[in-house]
């Protein structure tokens, strides 16, 4: 059985190796620190899937004396013919030599079968030192090709291209922190063309990671379809006995719990950001959002936010019509057809009528006090009965979801959410709205999901989704 291929980052000291490593391998664990040097000794990153190891990255030491490991080599080479072995006599003679450590690092796995993939900072010069370098990885004879990860302001990547295409099979701009996931893909199958017995494995490893970003999106569509589900339908509930109804104001009772059900409200919203992001093997991202927050005693979202992530109440019409309209279609269906339509028509004017009413604001569910019974009575507060509650939440859910889908494992900076300038609801199919309305107005009734509508929510999710990204990627 052929071995998973295992791939050495090589290059200069500096933070461009670890980058593409983090990013490849999607580990936002390994250390990427803007001096030299970070990276001390070899360590390996097997990428998994289901399981499955489909590659190994081998972060590497940098290169320290390129020049004079290569005069060594030089002189204890007969021909081009005996240069891998060459280097491999280099390694095994230097292991314990102080002066070559780093290089000892780096070239040990590459003579033990690795394919290079090197990589130059593009914003700082070319110089003599790069190129002893490349002269040293070209003597060992393995499968390669050459990354230029800019990562300063200069470009000198024209200059870079030119000299590494003398060295290196294949030579590519690649922006660890940047690149697309497609980017991805297309190195690995690069790589499969230098080396046939990887050319396999290596098309295999590129169809499992498209599929598991598949399922990615899928997953996530479903945690988002719960949260909104938990969301939506969520209530405070507090059972009082007569001393306690006789000491506690009405106001109080409401203020308490209001303020439970609205720090329940963001906890449940954070544990659905923090549950996509492991989704995506993204464990250590610092995050900054505009959070949930009182704006005053009727908003729960402050009004940037709603106006932001609300929708239209053309577009609460439309969906709140279609969804009342699927509804009231079940009164011509017990009637077997002889309401001709009315309970259709009835349904969808009072779905539209609602939605609209709720179109201007965001309102907060109220308090409801129920009969005193048996020496008890009920307090409860929620469910929020505006549907401009989901779409919020169900914006910015998807906003999270979309950045943390095309962030690179390499990315440190702080992830920034700001909201949306436009709705991008707009440019969903009326199917899919009309389902998230339905969805929504069963949550604040209260009424319970069967299977099958969990997984139609979910569906609607998903394409809400995919038109989120479309819109993210027509702004360019």
């Amino acid at each position: 059985m052929t071995q998973p291929p295992v791939f050495a980052v090589v290059g200069h000291p500096n933070k461009g190796k670890s980058s593409v490593v983090a990013t490849l391998s999607q580990n936002d664990a390994i250390a990427i620190a803007l001096e030299p040097g970070t990276t001390r000794a070899s360590q390996r990153y097997p990428l998994t899937v289901d399981g499955r190891q489909l590659y190994t990255l081998t972060d590497t030491p940098g290169f320290q004396r390129p020049r004079r490991v290569l005069q060594w080599l030089q002189a204890h080479s007969l021909s081009a013919s005996d240069h891998p072995d060459t280097v491999r006599a280099f390694v095994l003679q230097h292991k314990g030599d102080e002066r070559y450590v780093d290089e000892c690092e780096l070239l040990t796995p590459i003579i033990e079968g690795a394919g290079i993939i090197y990589v130059v900072d593009g914003s700082v010069p070319y110089s003599a030192e790069h190129e002893a370098e490349m002269t040293i990885l070209r003597w060992t004879g393995r499968p390669s090709l050459a990354l230029i990860n800019s990562i300063g302001d200069d470009d000198y990547s024209d200059v870079w291209q030119a000299a590494l295409g003398q060295f290196f099979q294949v030579v590519r701009k690649f922006d660890a922190v940047r690149a697309p996931f497609e980017q991805h893909l297309s190195l690995l199958r690069t790589f499969g063309q230098l080396e046939s017995d990887w050319e396999q494995p290596l098309e295999e490893a590129t169809q499992l990671l498209a599929e598991q970003r598949r399922q990615r999106q899928h997953q996530a569509a479903n945690m988002i379809a719960r949260a909104l589900e938990d969301l939506m339908g969520y209530q405070e509930k507090r059972t009082l006995t007569l001393d306690q109804v006789a000491s506690t104001s009405e106001a109080t009772l409401a203020d308490t719990l209001r303020e439970r059900w609205y720090k329940r409200q963001r906890r449940r919203e954070q544990t659905l950001r923090i549950d996509i992001e492991h989704l995506y093997q993204h464990q250590r991202i610092t995050r900054q959002e505009a959070e949930l927050e009182w704006a005053n005693q009727h908003d729960l979202f402050s009004e940037d936010t709603r106006q932001h992530w609300a929708v239209s109440k053309k577009y609460l019409a439309t969906a709140g019509f279609g969804a009342g309209a699927m509804g009231g279609a079940g009164i011509d269906a017990v009637t077997f057809g002889s309401s001709l339509g009315t309970g259709a028509l009835v349904g969808g004017l009072i779905g539209a009528a609602g939605s609209y009413f709720y179109g201007d604001r965001l309102v907060l569910p109220a308090l409801n006090i129920g009969p005193l019974k048996n020496g008890l009575q009920s307090a409860t507060f929620g469910p929020v009965q505006d549907s401009q509650f989901g779409y919020v939440i169900l914006g910015r859910a998807v906003d999270h979801w979309w950045h943390i889908s095309h962030r690179n494992h390499a990315g440190r900076d702080l992830l920034t959410l700001e909201p949306a300038d436009q709705h991008w609801l707009e440019q969903l199919d009326k199917t899919s709205r009309r389902e998230i309305q339905r969805a929504l107005d069963r949550c604040r009734k209260q009424r319970p999901f069967s299977q099958s509508q969990r997984q139609n929510l979910a569906q609607a999710i998903a394409q809400a989704m995919a038109a989120y990204d479309n819109w993210r990627l027509n702004r360019g």
